[in-house]
């Protein structure tokens, strides 16, 4: 009778190899992406390494906001294909990851912020993404509780209206990938730390581990904030800076927030989960760290900010306060792809607070390069050499608070 009541495990225990055709470092939404579509691509060999529990980083530390409605071209056609995949991201793993797309609205408080939406409003469009410039009518029609009126200290003049935006479940997520992963023999270590990366004449060999030795003919690092760190075992410095990211949670109120709110002026986005509860936060912190203390400081101000927005909730109490790391670059872009002078390595890092939004693209393309050995035309404005080139990727405007990850 018990063994009814038995449950499949989410994935299996496989003993450490000795080698595998491709070690991704970074077991969260991106390294178990890319772990997944390589494998359904035909790649078996493959293992994931995670020095803690499965999605115990960033991919564990944020508040799960999906859009497409950047401001580049590069980052509208790349988050559009993210956006996509995670509409039927449910089927394709045979899990539910409950993406809800109840609609984005990015606020305005002043001239030149409608005039930075209105710009990214016209790239959306020209770009295929549903993304319209809305006014305080529209705006009370669709948040009837946000205060709209001319009253707060920053009046609401505009709004980018995302509809196709939403919330999902961030350990669904994660669990999901690691689930179809395992199913299609991806090996998945977790509490296997990498200390250190073998190179022989300018090529990756393999890593070395808490757990041993293991010979790789390709190493991914989608390690987020510590893939600075884990560069450094190469010698290889990247143009990246970890900033700490807040972020905090409400008791559950009674349901009357079905959009996801960000004010482009406060820093502040807020959104209500299923159970009930706010989820609040800010841009990251003005200072490079790794630290996780969350700070008083944070908590009044972005608190400070939602209630000029919402002023009917306060008198609802705060649950729990938490802090996560960024990788961020000098562009707000990430860093996708090969190394020149590193052979076998690729990089999927530089993720700022929009890393969680990014996994499923990030992870199909990355799996193309490694499979075909050519880099998808969606990624090349991400390499590494850009920074030599100059060639950036301002994406600035549309990053931070606006990004809503929260971690």
């Amino acid at each position: 009778m018990w063994r009814l009541f038995q449950r499949e495990r989410m994935w299996t225990r496989r003993p450490m190899a000795g080698r595998y055709d491709v070690v991704i470092i970074g077991g969260g939404v991106h390294g178990l992406a890319t772990a997944y579509y390589l494998a359904k691509r035909g790649v078996r060999n493959i293992a994931v390494l995670e020095k803690s529990y499965i999605g115990s980083g960033a991919s564990g530390r944020n508040t799960a906001i999906i859009r497409s409605n950047y401001r580049t071209p590069e980052g509208v056609a790349f988050y559009d294909e993210s956006l996509k995949l995670f509409e039927g991201l449910s089927a394709d793993l045979g899990f539910n990851v409950l993406f809800s797309q109840q609609g984005h609205l990015t606020l305005a408080h002043s001239e030149p912020a409608i005039n930075v939406l209105r710009l990214r409003a016209d790239v959306n469009q020209v770009m295929g993404v549903d993304s319209r410039l809305i006014w305080p009518n529209e705006i009370k029609r669709l948040v009837p509780a946000m205060d709209t009126s001319s009253h707060p200290r920053y009046p609401i003049l505009a709004a980018l209206y995302h509809p196709p935006g939403g919330l999902i479940r961030h350990d669904a997520v994660v669990w999901g990938y690691a689930r179809g992963s395992d199913r299609l023999g991806v090996a998945i270590h977790p509490l296997t730390e990498v200390v250190g990366i073998a190179r022989s004449n300018g090529r990756v060999t393999g890593v070395r581990t808490n757990h041993g030795d293991i010979q790789a003919g390709v190493i991914v690092n989608a390690t987020a904030g510590f893939c600075a760190r884990l560069s450094r075992l190469l010698d290889l410095k990247l143009p990246v800076v970890i900033h700490p990211l807040q972020a905090f949670v409400t008791e559950p109120v009674v349901h009357f927030l079905d959009k996801v709110i960000v004010s482009q002026n406060l820093h502040a986005y807020v959104s209500q989960t299923d159970r009930g509860e706010l989820v609040i936060g800010a841009e990251i912190d003005p200072y490079v760290s790794y630290s996780y203390q969350s700070t008083l400081r944070f908590l009044e101000s972005t608190a400070g900010h939602i209630l000029d927005l919402f002023p009917c909730l306060r008198d609802v109490s705060l649950l729990r306060q938490w802090t996560g790391i960024c990788d961020v670059t000098p562009d707000y872009s990430p860093i996708m792809g090969t190394v020149p002078g590193v052979e076998g390595l690729v990089l999927d890092v530089g993720w700022g607070t929009y890393g969680f939004k990014a996994g499923p693209v990030s992870g199909n393309r990355i799996a193309e390069l490694i499979a075909t050995g050519t880099t998808p035309d969606l990624i090349k404005p991400y390499s590494i050499k850009r920074f030599w080139d100059d060639r950036l990727i301002n994406e600035k405007a549309s990053a931070g608070p606006a990004s809503g990850s929260g971690h």
